[in-house]
Formats: structure tokens, sequence, C-alpha cells
């Protein structure tokens, strides 16, 4: 089994409200209202690979979804899907490319920043901050694969190399449908296996510790849901955990 422990909240609709930015007095009633689900860990070695094999297929949905919002980006060797509000999930092409991310996830720092955030104090091996944007990123590092292409390279294409070399950090959970991309340090992006029967189609998924450590409140950190989850460690005992998310209804 891979040591990769996977979280994901059922976040009910309201939640949904949070992405326009709500008040405070809204964004805490509907923290309260979260409905926790138990957290998974998944096996890379079965038999049949059906999370292998229907992992890309919805990926592609939520790509042809906001085809506008899927760019390549030259600064990471590779793709990257863009949220209505401006986080970026972003997968590299090649991951023997120097000095570039294999996985990435980009968002505004600001919120961070205004809830005490000193971001000198983040681990920089992971996380980097873009002053002249106010934006973070979290890398992740996976290997130095050379991946190959019968043709030219494609955001799909990428993905598939990815799942096919790396596929003990790609999980599912079945009570949200979503399959979801581990960064590491409880860092993740996840998607909707059916964006027909879910109002979360992506999610953005943020370990708070780390943020806490260089000084933010966390309940003054505005446009994300901070919120306890109840996991599963690898010895398969519950526990709490806690998680910043910003999930999406594409249109």
């Amino acid at each position: 089994m891979p040591d990769s422990v996977w979280i994901v909240i059922d976040v009910i609709k309201i939640v949904k409200q949070i992405n326009t930015g709500g008040n405070k007095m809204f964004k805490k009633a509907a923290i309260i209202a979260l409905s926790l689900v138990t957290v998974f860990s998944l096996s890379a070695c079965q038999s049949t690979d059906v999370i292998g094999k229907a992992a890309p297929v919805s990926f592609e949905a939520v790509l042809d979804k906001i085809p506008d919002k899927v760019k390549f980006d030259e600064m990471h060797n590779g793709w990257a899907l863009e949220s209505p509000k401006g986080e970026r999930f972003a997968w590299s092409k090649d991951f023997s490319a120097e000095g570039k991310a294999d996985l990435m996830i980009e968002f505004d720092a600001t919120p961070f920043i205004n809830a005490g955030l000193d971001v000198t104090k983040l681990p920089k091996d992971t996380y980097i901050y873009d002053e002249t944007m106010s934006a973070l990123m979290i890398h992740s590092e996976l290997g130095d694969d050379k991946f190959a292409y019968s043709g030219e390279a494609t955001p799909m294409e990428s993905f598939k190399n990815i799942v096919k070399t790396h596929r003990d950090i790609l999980g599912y959970h079945a009570a949200l449908d979503h399959y979801g991309f581990a960064l590491g340090n409880g860092n993740m992006f996840e998607w909707a296996k059916d964006m027909s029967q879910n109002d979360k189609d992506i999610v953005f998924v943020l370990n708070p510790q780390p943020f806490v450590d260089a000084g933010v409140d966390v309940d003054k950190v505005e446009g994300w849901v901070f919120a306890k989850v109840e996991m599963m460690d690898k010895a398969g005992n519950k526990e709490q955990v806690d998680k910043f998310l910003k999930p999406y209804d594409l249109k």
C-alpha cells in the first residue's frame, strides 16, 4: 500500500457561496455546517485498476468544460488549469526538465498575508512566493521521468503519463465521486468523477499547518474554508486533521 493518505470533505451546497467572498459570519456558519466524511488510502497494485483508467476520462471532462482556462505554461514546462477565481493547478509535460515543478498549485497569497502570514517563514523547498503577483506556489517533485509522446504533447497525454508513472499519487473517494492528485504534505488537487452529478467539480486542498507556523490566524483567511476533517492514518485509525479548501462548481 502506498503511504499517501487522502482526504475529501463533503462540503454542502452552501459552501459554493463562499467562492463569491461571503462575509465572515456567513463563512463561519458554513464551516459549522460542513459534513465530514472518512478518507481513504488506495493501492496502485490492483489486478484491475479502475481508478487509473477512469480518472483520465473525468479529468478530460473537466478540461473540456473550461477549455479557455487550460493553457500551456512556459514557466512550468507544462499545462495549467485555472479556476474561476484564479487559482491554478499545473502538471508538467516532462519530469526530466531541470528546475521545473512536476505538479504545482498556485493561489493568491493576499488572504493569508492579511491573516498574519510571514511568507519568509514558509518552507522554501515547497512554497515559493512571487511578490510581484502576490502569489504562492506549492511545488511537488515526483522524479526525473522523461515522457514519451507518439505525437505532439497535449494536456491529456501528459496527464496520462503521470498516472502511468506515478499511480500512487492518484486516489478516489467513493462518497463524493472525486479523483485527486496528492502533491505531498497534505496538499491536493481534486476533481469530480461526474460533474453532472456533483456540485464540487474541482477542489484545491491545502495543509494549513505550515501557514499556522508562519503566523496565520485560520479564522481570518477570507475565501477559503477551514475545517476539521476526519481521516484515516496509515494504520487504519481515524483521526481529525485541519484543512483549507476551495471548491468550485464549474458553470
